[in-house]
């Protein structure tokens, strides 16, 4: 087993989701590294991947999704996610396996029983073939066939509950904006080369693979509950992991077990932080990934202002690789609020927002504590 501790995880972690060392590659690099970036908030996307990156050069998670080289759906936790198909499929299989439409409480609580949500998926599979919808479009035409009038409110709601089910069995997936308007396309029609939902047995593999490369070392529940809100059966969940063999490699961190990808160890190992300050967004993956109840990554205690009311998560400071604090861009100023009393070093602030000012495309932005 491989001992280290939390300083050379936060280095390692720093580095492989390109927040110490920014990449040149492109949205899709990002999103593979990240395994996904949250999509509720589309502005928040664009800035996870631009500040990932050393300019303003606007990587473009917009664009690659128009290019069907991203693809935008309900993944993790049941949120929207911009992912590379090859991930957006593992994960949607993982998700899907889960069969939460099938619980008495989902039914219970959203009208539909699994027979009717298979024959959504037929329905909804049928309408979209070659087509791009509108929500309003799209809920015509399910309503127009029997047995779904019932489901016309569930349909047209913005949370997409009825909707999500039919996603992790690749049935749909969000396309291109029309205007202000979400559409909805087949996975297939939108991203070439699609090959459909992959058997979970086939998809976690390379899902955990991908999880524990940026988030690592974690535990089977902590990637469940990335991944599905601990929706996945324990069992489950530890032969997934316990099927990939010295892939992983077990690693204590100051009395806390995990696993993390064998070809990363050595780099866990020699892994060293340098004093950085790093400003990151809102629904930032660097918190989503390991979840905000992580009391090691955000004190249990400041836990509210990160993950505020109505599920907003706020913009993030990092002191190295853990969140002291949070920020807000008023006009052109960074203000930001730290949970203690520390001042910042003023050279590492400075830089920090000069890559953030770089990243986004804003320069001359100021910066004062709250």
């Amino acid at each position: 087993m491989l001992s280290v501790g939390w300083d050379q995880v936060f280095a390692w972690r720093l580095g492989r989701q390109f927040v110490a060392a920014p990449t040149a590659g492109s949205a899709e690099d990002v999103a593979t590294r990240l395994a996904g970036v949250q999509a509720q908030v589309a502005s928040a996307a664009e800035m996870a991947v631009a500040v990932r990156s050393p300019d303003s050069r606007g990587l473009g998670v917009g664009a690659a999704l128009a290019a069907g080289t991203l693809i935008k759906t309900w993944a993790m936790r049941g949120t929207l996610h911009a992912m590379v198909p090859e991930q957006a499929a593992a994960a949607l299989s993982l998700i899907g396996s889960a069969r939460t439409w099938e619980k008495p409480s989902w039914q219970k609580t959203f009208g539909a029983t699994p027979a009717q949500v298979a024959g959504l998926v037929e329905v909804v599979s049928g309408v979209l073939a070659g087509q791009v919808l509108t929500r309003d479009e799209l809920v015509e035409a399910v309503l127009a066939e029997p047995g779904f009038a019932h489901l016309g409110e569930q349909l047209r709601s913005g949370w997409g509950a009825v909707l999500k089910p039919l996603a992790w069995q690749g049935a749909l997936c969000h396309g291109p904006a029309r205007g202000s308007k979400v559409t909805f396309t087949a996975p297939g029609d939108l991203t070439p080369g699609w090959k459909g939902i992959p058997e979970p047995d086939i998809a976690a593999p390379a899902l955990i693979r991908a999880y524990l490369g940026a988030y690592g070392p974690a535990t089977p529940a902590a990637f469940d509950a990335w991944l599905s809100r601990n929706s996945v059966r324990t069992t489950v969940l530890r032969g997934w992991f316990a099927a990939m063999g010295d892939a992983l490699t077990e690693v204590d961190v100051e009395g806390r077990i995990g696993w993390i990808p064998s070809e990363f160890a050595d780099d866990l190992a020699a892994a060293t932080l340098d004093g950085g300050v790093h400003l990151l967004g809102p629904f930032d993956q660097y918190v989503l990934g390991p979840g905000t109840a992580d009391t090691v990554l955000l004190p249990a205690e400041h836990r509210s202002k990160v993950s505020r009311t109505a599920g907003w998560i706020s913009p993030l400071v990092l002191v190295d690789g853990r969140i002291m604090g949070t920020w807000e861009q008023v006009d052109d100023t960074v203000v930001v609020s730290m949970f203690d009393a520390r001042e910042l070093p003023e050279r590492a602030l400075t830089a920090a927002v000069n890559r953030l000012a770089a990243a986004t495309g804003t320069p001359g932005l100021g910066v004062r504590a709250s």
